[in-house]
């Protein structure tokens, strides 16, 4: 059996997701110079990067398989974000902290940040403050 090199990745971690997706859909997948690359990350545009080699039989199939994108399932199955502003329902939320700009400016002017401030999350959507 001849094993043949499918992908080249920069970092180890890359490589073991591909070999992951190679193995779940029951193609037989290894990776070479990832010990390597461990050890010493600089050597990994020398030596080519860490490679994932398949068997020759397998090629075609696992082309397509790590040729698609499955960023969107990932994202629709395990979605990070379920906060929405209690306001207006968005989801477009950021952390903020209210008060810190008074806080700052009496640092410069009298060297002691003399505020009250919050720590919440920001719509950035209509500007509602939690």
């Amino acid at each position: 059996m001849k094993w043949v090199i499918i992908e080249s990745y920069s970092m180890p971690y890359e490589a073991q997701i591909a070999k992951s997706l190679l193995t779940s859909q029951g193609i037989p997948a290894t990776i070479e110079n990832e010990h390597t690359i461990n050890m010493y990350w600089f050597y990994s545009n020398a030596l080519g990067g860490v490679k994932v080699l398949v068997p020759e039989d397998y090629l075609e199939r696992a082309k397509f398989i790590i040729s698609n994108d499955y960023s969107a399932d990932v994202e629709e199955k395990f979605s990070l974000q379920k906060e929405k502003c209690p306001s207006c329902g968005g989801l477009n939320l950021l952390a903020h902290t209210q008060g810190r700009r008074t806080a700052f400016i009496f640092l410069i002017l009298i060297g002691l940040p003399i505020s009250r401030y919050k720590h919440g999350m920001k719509c950035q959507d209509c500007g509602y403050f939690y």
